[in-house]
């Protein structure tokens, strides 16, 4: 996904969250635009259709950002492209944090169903149909456009958030690792549908979103090797990163910006051995997050004698 960012340009910014519009849009959105013509008495129409598009996407991108800081995690980016859009959401480690930032946008085009459906049936009622034959059409093809992204938003292939969300739960039980390789697995089944799909429909979007979903499984896929071979590791007594709680492992898996040298920061206090080099924050394997060495130290618990 960090790919995307590349080509984007900032457009506007909210609440410190940062809107960039990929250039591809544009020609995406003019042939979108142009094979909608006839649809509507004038091309303006068409042109309103598309932006009240790019406005639910934006929503709901927004929905993902602003649950992502309500839970304490980062969220500052926001990428619009032809297939939808990215939040890039980093919520705590945690799998209630990461199932509420994901849910969150869904939830927005949910809140908005019973309001465009809500006013595409209040123009039907007042007879637009034949008053204003362009706006009651307007209203039903943004309402249908909402319950559609809705739709597909929700299938549980990953990385869309469906199968984020299925992740989300599969990690409460399943933990962070196993979690992650499950749904990268149920991911490439999903892709393999849109590759069906794609051939059999001869669409070039479907061809586009399963090259999307085979990057974001394939490095999925990795991340959970990764998480699990970190989580068979020794853990060092006596710290624990105050973000995730977990133990930092043994051995030399830090490695030093100035020398290149690996070194066991915990054993070294985050001093390189190699070139002195000394460091303010370390850096937790696990989640991520830096903190100072000092915030690192367990607490210690006190249990009653007896």
């Amino acid at each position: 996904m960090n790919g995307l960012r590349q080509g984007a340009f900032r457009i506007f910014s909210v609440a410190g969250i940062d809107v960039y519009l990929h250039w591809s849009w544009f020609v995406i959105a003019l042939i979108e635009i142009q094979s909608r013509q006839g649809a509507y008495s004038s091309p303006v129409w068409n042109v309103l259709e598309y932006l009240a598009l790019f406005a639910i996407v934006t929503t709901h991108e927004f929905g993902h950002a602003l649950a992502c800081r309500q839970v304490g995690g980062n969220a500052n980016q926001i990428v619009l492209w032809p297939l939808g859009g990215v939040a890039y959401v980093d919520p705590p480690p945690r799998p209630g944090a990461m199932l509420w930032s994901i849910a969150a946008g869904p939830l927005v085009n949910v809140a908005l169903l019973p309001i465009l459906f809500g006013l595409a049936a209040l123009g039907g009622s007042l007879g637009w149909n034949t008053t204003r034959p362009d706006l009651e059409q307007f209203l039903w093809a943004v309402a249908l456009t909402n319950a559609g992204l809705l739709a597909f938003n929700i299938m549980p292939v990953y990385p869309l958030d469906g199968g984020q969300i299925l992740r989300s739960l599969l990690w409460f039980v399943m933990g962070r690792a196993r979690s992650l390789m499950v749904a990268t697995i149920l991911g490439f089944v999903g892709l393999a549908g849109f590759v069906a799909a794609a051939v059999l429909w001869r669409s070039p979007w479907l061809g586009v979103l399963a090259v999307f979903v085979l990057l974001n499984c394939w490095n999925g896929l990795q991340n959970a090797r990764a998480l699990l071979r970190l989580s068979k590791l020794p853990r060092r007594a006596g710290f624990e990163c105050p973000t995730c709680q977990t133990a930092p492992p043994i051995g030399t898996y830090w490695v030093c910006g100035r020398c290149g040298k690996p070194f066991d920061t915990f054993e070294a206090q985050a001093v390189c051995p190699h070139c002195g080099t000394r460091y303010a924050g370390t850096r937790c394997l696990d989640c991520g997050r830096q903190h100072a060495m000092a915030e690192w130290a367990a607490p210690v618990v006190v249990r009653p004698l007896g």
